[in-house]
């Protein structure tokens, strides 16, 4: 009896290529899954090409639901972001996308799962770690880490020596990885960090700044627990929203990152990632947490989100300090409820105001007019007890130290600054 291998399969080259190569070495029976993350994919096409290319099977398992309210809204909550600039597009899909494959290799009773990363990216990671953290007992196969092809001229020969279809032209150019959340574009120009990109002929989802309309698009999103639930006051599933602001974002430019980042298998890599309707829920989101988050809770949460977009990156989704970091980004986001209004111009956001039930603004304190719950003189006392350790030490720093007599003037001089009155008679209380 044929083993079963079940396929992490896209329709692009690479994993087009593993399908024969699959079967020439592993004398197997191949069940393919494409996994819909919203992707511009024609199913129909892809599925034909996999069975024409010798697959048994070929699934698309639509989880664009599962991954918004499972994956993107655990990252936005935490406004994580990898390297200050990544918006974890395909980070976050990839643990989804080994969920997926195990349990497809279950039904199928398979014994190994394939996919088509590389031996030099990040995927291959994710991939390995989600599967090994869901089913460690599966056998998982990356043909990139072993077989004799180097190069995309050598996959496409690989096709046309076999008559089989090639899903690409040798002219064709960019590296692309696309879900509903982001595109990420690799490849080219790119590859030398001195060239600035050729946004006009690159970009797929967006506009580059300078052709967005000069005239502003305004937009009120609500949020309800960290989550964005409307637009315009108009309720909204996940999806749909974000997919609407894509458009919104996209059509003025907004998104767009050219970042050289640090791959986790140690190589610096350069990319340009679209990330329109991302963008701007990050700017609302964070936005209203500067309304309902108090000063330490919101200095901390900046630590644990900086951490949680290492742990994504860095193919980590399954496991206890992911957990316990979404855990606490959870208990974070009880009170940012509310609404934030946005301005998009020419790949600019600015914020054009925020509401919330919980905000921690109160204009009786915060405002010129001071109202009965802030007391001018209440600051003098505060600034003092505040800069206790600079003026200690400017002391210090002024009066030279000879002896025993020398510290006790240094000490009268302390006492009489930190006194209210400045009475050289007052005497301070150590503690």
């Amino acid at each position: 009896m044929k083993r079963k291998i079940v396929l992490a399969y896209s329709g692009g080259l690479d994993t087009t290529v593993i399908i024969p190569w699959l079967k020439e070495n592993y004398d197997c029976d191949i069940a393919a899954v494409c996994v819909d993350l919203g992707q511009e994919a024609d199913w129909r096409a892809i599925k034909k090409r996999a069975l024409d290319t010798g697959a048994r099977s070929c699934i698309v398992v639509d989880v664009k639901k599962e991954y918004v309210e499972k994956y993107i809204w655990p990252a936005l909550k935490a406004n994580a972001l990898y390297e200050d600039k990544y918006f974890l597009g395909t980070s976050t899909a990839r643990p989804l996308i080994a969920k997926v494959l195990v349990e497809a290799a279950r039904k199928e009773r398979a014994g190994a799962i394939a996919h088509g990363a590389t031996g030099k990216g990040n995927d291959q990671v994710r991939f390995d770690l989600g599967i090994m953290a869901l089913a460690p007992d599966l056998e998982i196969i990356a043909p990139w880490r072993t077989w004799d092809l180097k190069s995309r001229e050598d996959e496409i020969r690989y096709l046309e020596d076999r008559k089989l279809p090639v899903p690409m032209t040798r002219q064709e150019s960019y590296s692309r990885d696309d879900n509903l959340w982001h595109i990420s574009h690799e490849g080219l120009e790119l590859e030398d960090p001195a060239n600035e990109p050729d946004l006009d002929s690159m970009l797929k989802m967006s506009v580059s700044p300078e052709r967005a309309p000069a005239a502003p698009t305004y937009v009120e999103i609500g949020f309800e627990r960290g989550i964005p639930v409307s637009l315009d006051g108009k309720k909204m599933d996940g999806v749909s929203l974000i997919l609407a602001l894509n458009k919104l974002g996209g059509a003025n430019g907004i998104g767009i990152s050219d970042i050289v980042e640090n791959r986790v298998v140690g190589m610096k890599s350069r990319g340009v990632y679209e990330t329109p309707g991302g963008t701007i829920l990050y700017y609302a989101h964070q936005e209203l947490e500067h309304l309902c988050l108090d000063r330490q809770t919101y200095a901390f949460k900046q630590l644990a989100s900086q951490k949680l977009g290492e742990v994504i990156y860095g193919g980590l989704w399954f496991t206890p300090l992911r957990e316990a970091l979404s855990a606490f980004v959870d208990s974070t986001q009880e009170t940012v409820t509310g609404a934030v209004k946005v301005k998009l111009c020419k790949g600019l956001i600015s914020s054009a105001g925020a509401v919330s039930p919980y905000s921690l603004y109160n204009a009786s304190i915060a405002s010129f007019t001071t109202g009965e719950l802030y007391n001018h003189a209440d600051a003098r006392g505060f600034i003092r007890l505040y800069g206790l350790p600079i003026l200690v030490r400017a002391l210090m720093q002024r009066t030279p130290k000879a002896g025993k007599k020398k510290q006790s003037s240094v000490q009268q001089t302390a006492e009489h600054a930190a006194s209210p009155q400045g009475d050289a008679k007052s005497k301070g209380t150590a503690g």
